[in-house]
């Protein structure tokens, strides 16, 4: 939507325009390079301008989400070294990870569906959200936050079912054990929660120790919070045997929640999410304002405050809530008022087709008609002109 999958290529034929060998072809509008004896302070000073006005946005193995079955890891890029090589090496692996990229990306949408901030993704972009995580808010704590914990949960539950070379169902949910309930005997398929917390810290985590930066401290932090959110919610599950159920033996095995309790648990750490700044030595992280208690491991940290996401603003990544639906009855953040920044709504009249007047035939099926019913939808208005220039 921004364009921002082009930059790269754009800048790479600019340069060749500018600076380009004996030889190659250029363009007419290039003729203040096309001087055969144009100095080298010509082709660096176009170089430097190039770089100057074209912003940095990182890639991330989010991409692999996009790729799908077609993962080559030569072609995703803002990989360092060591995340290329666990990909060429665990193939299976990736897999696992580009289908987990989807569902933690589905949950992101899910948590913010109600707010200026939805989570969304640019079509055909490297970066997968554009420049908004470019800011240390408490948006970009949450996405690494739960794109982390999505990680472990896909490489968890493709472990159990077989998916994986390097692992299967947890190794140490041998023998007898007990909990409140009394005994029982381990059995099943226990999920080897551990397996993907710690391939998960190896792959994500190596591209911020290749710095040491408070952006790449953060990272760090808000990437463990994720990994140890999908554990907090391991569950006990077991099948009794005996005498008409009796449960006077049980065999049990651990669980993964379903990845929606993940989600609400760091949408939570989102809304409490603790801003900090680095330490004087510069080896961590400390709380920005005194008043406030130190974060623990499982807090989300930031540095910087979000905008407002009012309105579209290419620099900050915003796409702005003009066009969003809104709920006209709502105090809250879906709301209209709220959702759109006082500029108002417009309301449109649609035609929808329900199922009624439902009943159930024997046997077994039940029948409903088909009725229609008008439904106003609300969608905020877009900013005047002058307002929406002002961003851009």
């Amino acid at each position: 939507m921004l364009g921002l999958n082009r930059i790269p290529s754009l800048r790479a034929a600019q340069i060749q325009r500018c600076g380009s060998p004996a030889g190659a072809r250029l363009s007419p509008r290039s003729s203040s390079c096309q001087n055969a004896g144009a100095s080298s302070r010509i082709y660096c000073a176009c170089l430097l301008l190039l770089l100057l006005v074209t912003p940095r946005v990182d890639s991330s193995w989010w991409y692999i989400g996009a790729l799908g079955a077609r993962v080559i890891c030569d072609n995703i890029p803002g990989l360092v070294n060591k995340q290329r090589q666990l990909c060429q090496r665990h193939p299976d692996i990736m897999q696992a990870i580009g289908e987990g990229t989807k569902e933690w990306i589905r949950e992101c949408q899910h948590q913010f569906r109600h707010h200026r901030w939805n989570c969304s993704t640019l079509d055909r972009d490297h970066t997968v959200f554009g420049r908004v995580l470019l800011r240390s808010s408490r948006e970009a704590a949450f996405v690494y936050a739960i794109s982390s914990a999505g990680v472990v949960y896909a490489l968890t539950r493709a472990c159990s079912q077989g998916e994986l070379r390097t692992c299967n169902c947890d190794p140490h949910k041998r023998g007898r054990d007990k909990d409140d309930r009394g005994e029982f005997d381990w059995g099943g398929c226990s999920d080897n929660i551990n397996y993907g917390i710690k391939f998960s810290k190896t792959f994500i985590d190596a591209k911020e120790r290749t710095v040491r930066d408070a952006r790449a401290l953060m990272n760090l932090h808000n990437n463990r919070c994720g990994r140890t959110a999908v554990k907090r919610f391991m569950k006990l599950e077991c099948k009794c045997h005996g005498v008409s159920g009796s449960c006077t033996l049980r065999t049990c095995w651990n669980a993964m929640s379903d990845f929606r309790k993940t989600g609400d648990y760091l949408r939570r750490k989102y809304n409490g999410a603790i801003e900090v700044m680095m330490n004087q030595d510069g080896t961590g992280l400390t709380v920005a304002n005194k008043d406030f208690r130190k974060p623990t491991k499982n807090d989300l940290v930031y540095f910087e405050s979000s905008p407002d996401y009012c309105l579209q603003d290419k620099a900050a990544g915003s796409l702005g809530t003009a066009g969003r639906v809104c709920n006209k009855t709502s105090r809250g953040t879906d709301g209209c008022e709220v959702m759109c920044c006082g500029r108002g709504y417009d309301t449109t009249r649609v035609k929808q087709i329900t199922k009624c007047e439902c009943k159930f035939k024997w046997c077994c099926s039940v029948e409903c008609k088909d009725c229609e019913e008008a439904v106003d939808i609300h969608t905020c208005k877009a900013p005047k002109r002058a307002e929406w220039l002002d961003q851009t």
